[in-house]
């Protein structure tokens, strides 16, 4: 498969809580589980892993936590996931995000906080919901 526009994303990252992003993304967002496992040694599985996405989107989230040599994550303010919605944000989604971990924050570049909500998730990653459209080509 050539890399280009129908090649599919992965982002990884690591996590300090398992159990946290998955409340976060699954149960605030509204992303679903597509795969994960618990460390397991005796399987040979290092470390925790939790893929979610939405099942027929072009990308996913792959959060990882390896409990004898665990990763800090460490995002910076420029480290964002922006979700484009193309309507006003729920008030509703951004409180369900709130209740599930996240925390609102203003962001670093205001045109964020113009044109959408910042709100920063268990392991301290951003989450953009843009009132705009992708505009891309």
């Amino acid at each position: 498969m050539p890399a280009d526009a129908t090649a599919h994303i992965r982002i990884a990252r690591p996590t300090k809580d398992v159990r946290a992003a998955e409340r976060f993304w699954v149960l605030g967002l509204g992303l679903d589980v597509l795969y994960q496992h618990d460390a397991d040694h005796a399987a040979g599985r290092l470390h925790s892993l939790l893929m979610i996405g939405w099942p027929r989107a072009g990308w996913h989230l792959e959060l990882a936590h390896h409990p004898t040599e665990p990763v800090e994550p460490q995002p910076t303010a420029e480290d964002l996931l922006v979700v484009y919605l193309e309507e006003p944000v729920p008030d509703a989604l951004v409180e369900r995000l709130e209740q599930h971990g996240g925390k609102r924050v203003p962001a670093l570049n205001p045109y964020w906080d113009t044109w959408g909500v910042t709100v920063r998730d268990p392991d301290g990653y951003l989450l953009v919901l843009c009132t705009r459209s992708w505009g891309g080509s």
